[in-house]
This record gives C-alpha cells, sequence and structure tokens, in this order.
C-alpha cells in the first residue's frame, strides 16, 4: 500500500529514468521492482524516460520486464524518439536522415514519416541525407562519425539524441553519447540541436504521455535527469544509486537542484520527513546539519543528513572548508 503522508502520495506519476535508477546493466537496482509494481498497482501513472537511443521501446520493455518490472512499449520514452519529434517539424516527411547509433535511432525516425539511412553502410549516397540523428550505439565507430561530418558540412540539421558525456554500466562509467557528439563537432565546428536531457523537448514529451496529470521525475544525473525536470518546470528527486553523488549535490547549480533525495526508489513509499531550518541550521526528521566556524557538522541518518546539508550549503555565501571531507563519510552511498 501507499501511505498518506508517502512521497508518491502526492504524485498520481512517475517519469522515471532507466539508468543508475531502475537498474544498472542488466542487475535491477535493489527495491526498484518492487516499488514500481507496487506503485502500479495503485494506479500511478508509470513512464520510463531514458536519454540512451540505442534501442527500441520494445527492447528497453523486454529488459524490464526480464526484471520483473511492469512495462510495455507504450510506456517508453527515448531520446531518439524526441529527436525524431524535433526533426520531423524541420524536414519533410519521407526525408533521408542519417542514423548514426544503435536500432533504436532508426526505428524512432521509420516511426514519423522519415527514411533512416544506415550511416554505419559504407555506400551512403550524401545526396540522399536531409539531417543527421546522432544517438549512442556501443557499435558506433569513427566511419560512422565521419560520414556524419560530411552530410554536416552541407548544413543540413542535425539532432543529437543526448549529450550525456558519461553511462553507468556494470563495470563503471563509460563514455557516452556525449563524447561522441563531441568528436562531430570538432570536425564540423557545429553545435547540434539536443532531444534530450537536459533539455526539456524528452521530459514534455513524456509528460505528455503518462497517464495522470502531477508527475514526479525520479533521476540519478543531477546534469541531466534533475536539470531536465527544473527545465520542464517539473519537480524531480534524486536517487543515489547512480553517476551523481554527494558533493555533486552539494555543489549544483540551482538549475540543477532535485526537491527530494531519496536513497533508492523504495524511498518513495516512505514519508518525507520535514526540512525545518533552526537558529543552529537545519534538521531533516532526526538529521542535522550546520556550520561552525565556517566548518559543516553533520549528524543523524545518512540521506538525511546529506539532504540537510545541501539545503544549507546552497544558503550559504561560501563553501564550507571541509565539504570534501564529510563527503567521503558517504562515498559508498546512503
Amino acid at each position: 500500500m501507499i501511505l498518506e503522508d508517502a512521497l508518491l502520495a502526492r504524485y498520481d506519476s512517475l517519469l522515471l529514468d532507466l539508468d543508475g535508477v531502475v537498474y544498472v546493466g542488466e542487475q535491477a537496482v535493489p527495491g526498484a521492482a518492487e516499488t514500481i509494481t507496487t506503485a502500479a498497482a495503485h494506479s500511478v501513472g508509470i513512464r520510463y524516460v531514458t536519454n540512451n537511443a540505442s534501442r527500441t521501446p520494445e527492447e528497453v520493455a523486454a529488459h524490464l520486464v526480464r526484471l520483473g518490472l511492469p512495462a510495455s512499449a507504450s510506456q517508453i520514452t527515448t531520446s531518439a524518439q524526441a529527436g525524431a519529434r524535433l526533426l520531423h517539424d524541420q524536414i519533410p516527411a519521407g526525408s533521408g536522415v542519417l542514423a548514426v547509433g544503435g536500432a533504436g535511432v532508426s526505428a524512432a525516425l521509420s516511426a514519423v514519416g522519415l527514411e533512416p539511412i544506415d550511416a554505419s553502410h559504407p555506400e551512403v549516397a550524401q545526396a540522399d541525407v536531409a539531417a543527421v540523428m546522432q544517438g549512442f550505439g556501443k557499435e558506433v565507430g569513427w566511419h560512422d562519425l565521419a560520414r556524419a561530418s560530411f552530410a554536416l558540412s552541407r548544413g543540413i540539421p542535425w539532432v543529437a539524441t543526448n549529450v550525456d558525456l558519461t553511462i553507468p554500466v556494470e563495470q563503471g562509467i563509460a563514455p557516452g553519447n556525449g563524447a561522441l557528439v563531441a568528436a562531430v563537432e570538432t570536425a564540423t565546428k557545429r553545435t547540434p540541436q539536443v532531444a534530450g536531457k537536459p533539455f526539456p523537448e524528452i521530459m514534455r514529451f513524456a509528460a505528455e504521455r503518462v497517464t495522470g496529470s502531477e508527475p514526479l521525475v525520479v533521476g540519478d544525473r543531477l546534469d541531466t535527469d534533475i536539470e531536465g525536470a527544473v527545465s520542464a518546470n517539473l519537480p524531480a528527486a534524486m536517487v543515489m544509486t547512480g553517476v551523481s553523488g554527494v558533493l555533486d549535490l552539494w555543489r549544483a547549480d540551482p538549475h540543477q537542484r532535485p526537491h527530494y533525495l531519496l536513497a533508492d526508489l523504495a524511498d518513495l513509499l516512505k514519508p518525507v520527513p520535514d526540512l525545518v531550518w533552526t537558529s543552529h541550521g537545519v534538521s531533516v526528521g532526526e538529521a542535522s546539519a550546520r556550520v561552525e566556524a565556517g566548518l559543516l557538522e553533520v549528524a543523524g541518518a545518512a540521506v538525511d543528513a546529506v539532504w540537510a546539508a545541501a539545503n544549507l550549503i546552497w544558503s550559504q555565501d561560501r563553501e564550507p572548508s571541509n565539504v570534501d571531507d564529510i563527503a567521503a563519510r558517504f562515498v559508498t552511498g546512503p
């Protein structure tokens, strides 16, 4: 059941990032399946929103089902879909688009009536290319990037599905689509339109399609998920199961600051402790944070202490000198 004072009781739908929130590689984040299943059973709208454009919605849904999650292709929003919608509004129906990336890029283009041209094919007819859409794909290589660069030299539209510099995988942190986009930027001296997070297009697209009118965005990356929610004027919760850590949170710019901090998705079903400003600092539940003689002091349960400290640090004119040492206490995640 969902408690009346649980965070999830405040919203009727969830826009969930995948990598680092629901799963990492082929492994589900502990508690994710149970939480999402409970939410769905109580008629909470569920939409999975991912910057990973390499797979089709059907492939993403099948992966989620294997992990024990309730999912169908109709519940998936990818940055490839958002990118294809951008190009659909800029070039005539049936136009050829050079598709750089995995199968999800081509599928999204076809779905909006555009003709994908495989960038990995050695015989690309440049005259047939009316635009370029670049998304992530593990098989993307130098030849794909070179063909994109050649096409872009003609000044045609260029959409990047996302510019995430890294992605979390089971073995650690690996280069993301942003690293590959940067290579083409260097070669062409051009900057793409970006469909995915942190730009608002994908969040607005997902919010339009989710069942419900009061969605909460949940993500692990401040520079994509949270900033994307802020840019689309949507409330956001950060989970500590992915890329962004304690120091990232404490040093976040205003446009990357979440409304809530969660250890993981299971915290959606728990009560939200009040954040209270006191004469000594900030308290969250039984946790507290204060600055004394320029030094940060925290006490209490990890997530609540980190959140209390975050709000306190954001209010300061100068960062406490010992934040690195204090953050190290939480390096393994709350």
